[in-house]
């Protein structure tokens, strides 16, 4: 049977159903791609948008619209922010406005949190201010928070006092605070420890 013959057999068995199957098979896949390169509508009326999560939050816990617009859209991790701001308002007297202006500022929002929260409980919210304060200058707060709670729990210290102490220890411990110089000491100056006379030179041996 010759080329020509095959060829013409098989378009014979060709029924229209196919034909119309095979010319709609391109089209079904440039819509498919399409597609796949649409967003999911599911991502923005699902809370599995960090911003919007971070939204509903800060509205929730009295947070104007303005404020919480401003403050999640700049935030590097939304979620975490709002939840910083929730935290600090439903487990002390701190109010949501105090809270989102420290928790803006953290780099570690929700660190912020567990310290302030901590020492709120520790100093049975005595001076809820100055804690969020502390807090929010420490750069390891939850280390912060572990220094005044457990100082406090073995010594008589006031909060402030506790406060004062660990804020200052944690500074050292960072290498923000320069190291308190001698008075005869110059403060910007360089003092070698070794010996600085020089050493006599022997006479080369002829």
């Amino acid at each position: 049977m010759c080329r020509k013959q095959v060829f013409q057999r098989e378009n014979q068995q060709v029924t229209p159903k196919t034909r119309l199957i095979r010319l709609a098979a391109p089209v079904l896949a440039v819509a498919g791609l399409l597609g796949m390169s649409v967003p999911s509508a599911a991502v923005t009326t699902t809370y599995d948008n960090d911003y919007r999560a971070c939204a509903g939050r800060l509205l929730s816990v009295g947070v104007t619209a303005d404020a919480a617009s401003q403050a999640c859209a700049t935030a590097l991790r939304p979620r975490d922010l709002s939840l910083c701001v929730a935290d600090i308002n439903k487990k002390t007297q701190i109010n949501a406005v105090d809270a989102l202006t420290v928790c803006r500022q953290a780099r570690r929002p929700k660190e912020l949190a567990t310290c302030v929260v901590a020492i709120s409980k520790n100093t049975q919210g005595a001076d809820n201010l100055a804690v969020l304060n502390y807090c929010g200058r420490s750069l390891l707060p939850v280390r912060f928070a572990q220094c005044v709670v457990g100082l406090r729990k073995e010594i008589d210290l006031a909060p402030t006092q506790a406060l004062d102490t660990c804020i200052d220890g944690s500074d050292r411990i960072s290498g923000l605070t320069p190291a308190s110089t001698s008075p005869t000491q110059p403060s910007g100056g360089f003092s070698p420890t070794f010996e600085t006379q020089p050493v006599p030179t022997t006479p080369n041996s002829k």
